[in-house]
């Protein structure tokens, strides 16, 4: 797969478009749910591409990404970037590939073998990406896009504080407007970002203050390693996801151009609640693939280990655990992808009333908060 590929049209059957949480209360006949059968020829070749790219590049690399082995997470995810994975929720006119939700999904599921690879990608190609894509000034995404999505650059979501976690609106890093107007000031601390300390890019959030300011402005901004003030401390050790970066991010009088506030100054808010709804997808489908890896993994391991002269797999309690793993596999993989087909049906419709706004900034699309329940 490369930045020439075709764009992936939605042409399954007749997918509903049905409003969020509308499987509460509706009956859906087979041939209006889009699951993996469903999936097209090309859909399937990227996932044998992807899945292929997990076992010859990302598995061997297990025991160095778990060790912290510097620049073997940058090494890989530039790899995976050869072959279009960080890009396909990019538009094509900033290096992207501009594909469907199904298909990203398929993507972040059959990567997903190593959990700290995974959640590097993930943060990266999804909530560290996808606010630039929907707010972005057609200047910011001419500056950026390109790097993400070459992974030249790798991305980084700054919301959460110590005091701040689920309560994202209760966030203290403050942003001032300096006396020349051309730069903000940030100061603050955020913590547990996730590619913090490998990131060139980074979406802080802060509320804006000043006395022109009535009420403090929740907001986005885009910024880059190396701007003054901007410090990164000591990696976490973790007991999960060891390999991936997560680190405090530390702003002392960060200096921000104001053209690299992300949206509207105020609208923060908007920005990080539809990106994380999208990530909550992504790191469902992600979940799946490591599902999936542990499932056989658990096969192998009970036709292997013999007890009482035959192999455990032969023992009733143990062929009942592997498929009940296996049954709640399937259900999980269908809920998933009935969402995504869901949401690329929405897409085909809105499609074609899609518009920029003066500052190339795209209509962010109706399903970035629809389909939050599923």
């Amino acid at each position: 797969m490369s930045a020439s590929t075709s764009t992936t049209t939605f042409s399954q059957h007749s997918i509903a478009a049905a409003p969020g949480g509308s499987f509460l209360l509706e009956e859906r006949a087979p041939d209006e749910v889009f699951t993996p059968e469903d999936f097209s020829e090309e859909q399937r070749q990227i996932a044998a591409t992807a899945e292929r790219f997990a076992r010859q590049e990302i598995l061997p690399a297990l025991d160095d990404i778990e060790h912290k082995k510097p620049g073997v997470l940058e090494d890989l995810m530039r790899k995976a970037a050869e072959l279009g994975f960080a890009a396909i929720d990019i538009p094509e006119e900033y290096g992207g590939l501009a594909m469907d939700k199904t298909t990203s999904g398929l993507v972040a599921d059959y990567l997903s073998i190593v959990a700290s690879f995974s959640t590097t990608f993930g943060a990266h190609a999804g909530i560290a990406t996808l606010p630039l894509v929907w707010y972005g000034t057609a200047d910011q995404k001419r500056r950026y896009l390109p790097k993400l999505a070459s992974c030249e650059w790798i991305g980084a979501y700054a919301l959460s504080e110590a005091s701040s976690g689920s309560d994202a609106m209760n966030i203290r890093t403050r942003a001032v407007l300096s006396p020349d107007g051309e730069h903000y000031i940030l100061n603050g601390e955020k913590q547990w970002i996730t590619n913090g300390g490998i990131a060139g890019l980074y979406t802080v959030f802060a509320k804006i203050y000043g006395p022109e300011v009535e009420n403090p402005q929740f907001s986005a901004f885009l910024v880059q390693r190396g701007m003054r003030g901007l410090n990164v401390g000591a990696e976490e050790h973790k007991l999960g996801i060891r390999g991936s970066s997560t680190c405090p991010i530390v702003l002392q009088d960060c200096d921000v151009p104001v053209s690299n506030l992300l949206g509207e100054a105020g609208k923060g808010h908007h920005i990080a609640f539809n990106v994380l709804n999208w990530g909550r997808f992504k790191l469902g489908v992600a979940c799946i693939g490591g599902a999936r890896q542990a499932l056989g993994s658990m096969i192998r391991y009970a036709n292997e280990r013999h007890a009482f002269g035959r192999s455990i797999a032969e023992f009733g309690l143990i062929q009942r655990k592997i498929s009940s793993c296996a049954a709640r596999l399937y259900a999980a993989e269908s809920m998933a992808y009935r969402t995504s087909g869901m949401i690329d049906a929405s897409e085909a419709g809105e499609a074609a009333g899609k518009r920029q706004d003066d500052e190339g900034r795209m209509a962010i699309p109706k399903w970035a908060d629809e389909y939050a329940v599923e």
